[in-house]
C-alpha cells in the first residue's frame, strides 16, 4: 500500500484554488482574515520587489510542485507533465501535456494550473497550453517520483 504525506496547510490551499478555479473569478488575494477565505480583490504585484526572470520562474515550478495529478500520487511538475516554463515580463507561459489524450481532466485541468500559476507573487497572468508532441511517457518522471512510486 503506498502512503501519501498529507498537509494540511497544502490542502487548504488547493481548496482556496478549487473554489476559486469554480467561481470562475480569476486570481485573488487570500485573505488575512482567518477564515482563511479568499477575497474578490486581485492580487496587486505592483508593491512587490521585482524579480528577475530566473526567481519568478522558480517560483512559478515549486507552484506547479502543489499541483497533483488526479490520478497518481505525484506532483505535474515531477511526473513529467510541464514541458516549457518561460517568464516574459511577469508573464508566465507554460507548455503541459497529460499522461493520455482522453484523461478526464483535459478541459479543466490546464485551467487550474493556470490559475495556480497566476496566483505566484511577482507574477502577472499565465497561459497554459495543452500539448500532446512528444506523448507523455513514464521516463518524463523525475528520479524522485519514480523513487516515491516505487518504480526504482
Amino acid at each position: 500500500m503506498k502512503r501519501v504525506n498529507f498537509d494540511p496547510q497544502l490542502e487548504k490551499r488547493k481548496t482556496e484554488i478549487m473554489q476559486q478555479f469554480n467561481a470562475d473569478n480569476g486570481p485573488v488575494q487570500p485573505s488575512s482574515q482567518p477564515s482563511g477565505q479568499p477575497t474578490d480583490t486581485p492580487v496587486d504585484t505592483d508593491d512587490l520587489p521585482a524579480a528577475t526572470e530566473n526567481e519568478l520562474a522558480e517560483r512559478v515550478v515549486e507552484a506547479l510542485k502543489t499541483v497533483y495529478d488526479p490520478e497518481i500520487p505525484v506532483n505535474i511538475y515531477d511526473l513529467g507533465l510541464i514541458y516549457k516554463v518561460d517568464i516574459n515580463d511577469a508573464f508566465a507561459d507554460i507548455d503541459m501535456t497529460l499522461t493520455a489524450p482522453g484523461c478526464p481532466v483535459a478541459a479543466t485541468f490546464p485551467g487550474m494550473v493556470e490559475r495556480t500559476v497566476a496566483l505566484v507573487p511577482g507574477i502577472k497572468g499565465a497561459a497554459v497550453e495543452l500539448v500532446w508532441d512528444p506523448p507523455w511517457t513514464p521516463a518524463l518522471i523525475s528520479e524522485a517520483a519514480r523513487l516515491e512510486l516505487g518504480l526504482i
